[in-house]
């Protein structure tokens, strides 16, 4: 199995996971271009995508879901809440009759040789999820848009080979910005995203010898850094309840604005 993102940050989302078989793609949220170009740089076509998994219709995740899927045909599965806000979305245009499948939270599904198993997350959307991607004896997961997290969380992210993780904000950055206030709050918030020091105690919850990477990703532009984020998990990791060291962990941060190196498990 493999795992790519192909971007990740606040202003858009797209990340790759398949095996030899079956190949997908977790959120549309940047130009068809830019999806095109990040696949090509996977050797993999448009038209050989076999789904896209949609987390929630926030626009950083379903810009290019529109153009693109009128382009590719290619089958969306999202949930209930989801489909209906990507309905709503004026700016995608018409989708394809057709091409928009539901599918429900803690119900798993097959796609290929891999097993999808959608969670519930907590955002500020219609019925936003997470996914769980099982694929011959590895998994990764793809955990982002997440205000908050519980046991029901880490229970889903349990056992992972590899993760791309939030670490949105540093919460002194946040604190000090730019944004209003009620911006603020609503980041900080229950149904907004989790802090770097957040992601790296979620972490710790869910380490194991067999976690092979971890790919921080949806990092606020104008709340974080890539080096920030880095290096705080990491010192969560090493004061946290758990026989790791920060530097055990193989890690590293998705850009914006670049293809991560691919993940094989």
């Amino acid at each position: 199995m493999r795992l790519c993102s192909i971007a990740s940050g606040s202003s858009g989302n797209c990340i790759y996971v398949g095996d030899d078989r079956t190949h997908l793609l977790v959120d549309t949220g940047i130009s068809k271009k830019r999806i095109e170009e990040g696949l090509h740089s996977l050797g993999i076509r448009g038209d050989e995508l076999s789904a896209i998994l949609i987390t929630h219709e926030h626009i950083d995740h379903i810009q290019g879901l529109g153009v693109f899927s009128r382009r590719y045909e290619i089958p969306v599965y999202a949930t209930r809440g989801t489909i209906e806000g990507i309905r709503g979305t004026k700016s995608l245009g018409k989708m394809p009759d057709g091409l928009l499948h539901e599918i429900a939270v803690d119900q798993s599904f097959g796609l290929g040789d891999l097993k999808i198993s959608p969670f519930a997350i907590s955002h500020d959307a219609r019925e936003p999820s997470g996914y769980r991607i099982d694929g011959g004896e590895k998994s990764v997961a793809v955990a982002t848009d997440l205000g908050k997290y519980n046991e029901y969380t880490v229970e889903h992210l349990k056992d992972l080979n590899a993760v791309v993780l939030e670490a949105n904000h540093d919460l002194h950055m946040l604190e000090v910005g730019p944004y209003p206030y009620v911006l603020k709050r609503r980041v900080m918030g229950e149904k907004g995203h989790l802090s770097n020091e957040s992601s790296g105690r979620l972490l710790c919850d869910i380490l194991h010898d067999g976690l092979q990477q971890v790919i921080l990703g949806h990092l606020s532009k104008e709340n974080n850094y890539a080096e920030l984020a880095y290096e705080t998990v990491k010192l969560e990791i090493s004061m946290g309840d758990n026989p790791y060291k920060g530097e055990d962990i193989p890690m590293m941060v998705a850009r914006r604005d670049q293809v991560s190196d691919i993940v094989t498990l």
